[in-house]
């Protein structure tokens, strides 16, 4: 069955507030639509905690770099409507802009420090986006837990600290990257991906895998990014934007895996930018 489809935030309230009222946890999902497996995965663990569930949808335009980009993002909404209704959730939550930002909205979440590499840099005033819709959303579900995919892990740790900053009482789970066979993560932006463009994404993830593998054996992370990079490009991708390697907490560059890490890399094939991250054992 279909969950019923809310556009304002009045009826959205007039569900938690009942919900609330009978002392059900709220657990809410937020995407941007064009639904795939990772995203219902999300609606999968959020079921599995909850007692209601939210799925949102708002093609958000604050954190858009290109207006060519927010132009093409796909809207799908009656096939994500479909996609969700083997998991029962509660409600869809898809509203109006104005119920977002309405007439004369001037405030901006800003999260320092956690913004300032990776994604900040190439996507200036992207997280500033983030986090201010993830925040109004937090505010207008009235939810209790939240669940965020890893495959973006600095948005996750962004909206984490964000809301832990800002004493909303919500709690943010990180679930795992779900992937294709070959081990591509699902993203959106695969559909973008030409058969030969595929191909060459595939790679992104053998390559990042065997990184993490000579890490955890105490190999030297500058070395290996290196032959990351050459290795990816050899492969067919276009351009690497970064290889990383994180801690896992703070996002503090390391030189090698002597804690809990993440490896990042963003590259480009096809014409499409293509982000992941996979957690590294500890040397």
């Amino acid at each position: 069955m279909t969950a019923p489809i809310l556009r304002s935030l009045a009826e959205l309230r007039a569900k938690t507030t009942e919900w609330h009222r009978d002392d059900e946890m709220i657990g809410v999902v937020p995407t941007m639509g064009a639904l795939h497996e990772g995203h219902l995965s999300l609606a999968q663990a959020a079921k599995e905690g909850c007692d209601r569930v939210i799925v949102t949808i708002f093609v958000n335009p604050k954190q858009f770099n290109k207006p060519e980009d927010l132009a093409n993002y796909p809207r799908t909404e009656h096939e994500d409507a479909k996609k969700l209704a083997p998991y029962e959730v509660d409600a869809i939550y898809v509203p109006d802009p104005q119920e977002v930002y309405p007439e004369g909205f001037s405030t901006t979440v800003s999260v320092s420090g956690l913004t300032d590499m990776m994604e900040g840099p190439f996507r200036p005033g992207h997280f500033e986006g983030v986090a201010t819709v993830v925040a109004k959303l937090f505010l207008q579900a009235q939810a209790d837990r939240a669940y965020f995919g890893e495959k973006d892990y600095q948005q996750l740790l962004v909206v984490r600290r964000m809301a832990r900053d800002l004493d909303i009482p919500v709690e943010v789970f990180g679930c795992p990257t779900v992937r294709e066979p070959s081990g591509l993560a699902m993203s959106s932006r695969n559909l973008l991906l030409s058969s030969d463009g595929l191909k060459i994404a595939e790679h992104m993830h053998k390559v990042m895998r065997q990184v993490a593998q000579n890490l955890a054996e105490g190999g030297d992370f500058a070395t290996l990014a290196q032959d990351a990079k050459a290795r990816l490009l050899a492969a067919g991708f276009s351009e690497v934007e970064y290889i990383d390697l994180r801690c896992a907490e703070t996002l503090e560059s390391l030189p090698n895996a002597n804690r809990p890490a993440r490896l990042f890399v963003t590259a480009w094939a096809d014409g499409v930018r293509l982000i992941d991250n996979i957690p590294v054992d500890s040397a």
